[in-house]
């Protein structure tokens, strides 16, 4: 199991600090929410923290957009470095465009989709992503419980991958603590996205650790 702390929960005063500390406690990927306030009710990070994290870490930048007409702003973060893009269903009128679109960029192409959302809604555009984000909470904030209910389309997706070859991982993020984790782990879950647990945590090497399984 690889885990993308989010820097959502960070210290935006000291963000090189925080992405360095998960950098050296073991962490695989980092997790970076763009929020515009409209898709989301926050508003939070933008193209110009990509750019300026790729200067301070060797690590792989998973940009998780959750803002409307996402394909206005895909060029702007793959030339600030993101090596994954993820993009909502729920945001994007013509989604194999916008997945196109991000792999012109070469740059690795995700479709995340909400609680609510069915995962059949998303089958005809598996065979072309890298990664599916299943958000486990509503999104636009950090700090909340995890939904249940999502594990079962986890379990789905593996089943569709294994069923069809499809090389896509899948990826979860919200509510993520060691107990949670576990039950995604079990599912087929290759990432898991952890804020709180992690940026909260007295020990991050352990908290970590613990996420890994």
């Amino acid at each position: 199991m690889k885990v993308a702390p989010s820097i959502l929960s960070a210290d935006f005063a000291n963000l090189q600090r925080d992405v360095e500390r998960v950098e050296q406690a073991g962490a695989d990927w980092i997790h970076i929410d763009a929020m515009d306030g409209h898709f989301v009710p926050n508003l939070t990070l933008g193209a110009n923290i990509v750019s300026a994290l790729k200067k301070v870490t060797t690590l792989p930048l998973d940009c998780h957009l959750m803002i409307a007409n996402p394909e206005q702003y895909i060029s702007d973060f793959a030339k600030a470095g993101a090596d994954v893009i993820t993009v909502h269903y729920e945001a994007s009128q013509h989604l194999h465009r916008v997945i196109q679109q991000i792999k012109d960029c070469k740059v690795k192409a995700g479709v995340a989709v909400n609680p609510a959302t069915p995962v059949c809604v998303i089958e005809p555009i598996l065979q072309d992503v890298d990664l599916v984000l299943v958000m486990s909470v509503n999104p636009g904030f950090g700090g909340q419980s995890f939904i249940d209910s999502t594990l079962s389309k986890m379990k789905q997706l593996d089943e569709l991958r294994k069923k069809h070859g499809y090389h896509y991982v899948i990826q979860v993020d919200g509510g993520i603590n060691n107990q949670t984790a576990k039950s995604c782990q079990d599912v087929g879950v290759d990432i898991v996205v952890a804020g709180s647990y992690i940026y909260q945590s007295k020990e991050i090497p352990q908290a970590i650790a613990s996420l890994k399984g």
